[in-house]
């Protein structure tokens, strides 16, 4: 499962991600593996998906968010 398969309020956890596809950014700002990542808000199209990870609010395109493998809580 990953980011891009949640629906609104969802929680997981992270458990892996590919590293060359996910912006340098954006694991700075808390997307590593081990961290909580729920699913705030969604657009009509699901792009971008608005997401809190570890108390970090971003938005994300789907296609990254694809990238981020999680489990469901």
């Amino acid at each position: 499962m990953t980011v891009s398969d949640l629906v609104k309020g969802d929680k997981a956890i992270i458990t892996n991600f590919n590293v060359n596809e996910i912006p340098l950014k954006l694991i700075e700002m808390g997307c590593i593996e081990g961290n909580f990542v729920e699913l705030v808000q969604e657009t009509p199209l699901k792009d971008p998906l608005y997401l809190n990870i570890n108390g970090t609010f971003l938005a994300i395109r789907k296609e990254t968010a694809s990238q981020i493998l999680v489990e469901k809580l």
